[in-house]
C-alpha cells in the first residue's frame, strides 16, 4: 500500500527554517540538494522517524508568501508524536519552542499546542496506549 512520504511546508527562508526544526525541534536534516533558479530541495524529519517527513519548500509567489504560518487557516496543521511527553515538551521549550497552551488530557492521550517559528499550529502527543495513535484518527 502506498504511503504519504512528505508533506510540504511553505517557509520563508530555508536556513532559518532548518534552525529551527533542527536546531529546537531536534529533527534531521534529511535532504539540502540545490535545484536550479536558486531553490533547494530541503527535507527535515524526526530522527528515528517511520511517519512522513517535511519538505521546507521556500515562497516564490505572492500566493505562496501569504500562506506561510497560515497553511491550514489558524488549525492545528501538524501531529508529531512521542513517548514522553513530558520529556520533548521540557526539550522544545528550553530551546524557546513556544507552547500556546497547558498540556492537557485527552481521551487520546497528553496533548499540548506549540507554534513553529511562522506561527503554524502543531500537536505534541503521547497517544494513550503507546506511539501509535489507535485507528490514526485524532478528533480535529
Amino acid at each position: 500500500m502506498p504511503s504519504i512520504g512528505l508533506v510540504t511546508l511553505v517557509v520563508a527562508d530555508y536556513d532559518e527554517a532548518l534552525a529551527f526544526f533542527v536546531g529546537r525541534l531536534g529533527f534531521v536534516s534529511i535532504s539540502d540538494e540545490p535545484l536550479d533558479g536558486g531553490k533547494r530541495w530541503v527535507v527535515v524529519g524526526p530522527p528515528g522517524g517511520s511517519g512522513a517527513n517535511l519538505l521546507l519548500a521556500h515562497a516564490a509567489s505572492g500566493e505562496q508568501k501569504t500562506a506561510v504560518g497560515h497553511q491550514t487557516g489558524g488549525r492545528v496543521a501538524f501531529f508529531l508524536t512521542t513517548d514522553d511527553f513530558a520529556r520533548d515538551a521540557a526539550a522544545f521549550s528550553a530551546r524557546g519552542v513556544r507552547f500556546v497552551e497547558a498540556p492537557r488530557h485527552e481521551s487520546y492521550g497528553v496533548v499540548a499546542v506549540f507554534e513553529d517559528l511562522y506561527g503554524n499550529r502543531w500537536d505534541l502527543i503521547e497517544p494513550r496506549g503507546g506511539p501509535a495513535i489507535a485507528g490514526g484518527v485524532l478528533p480535529c
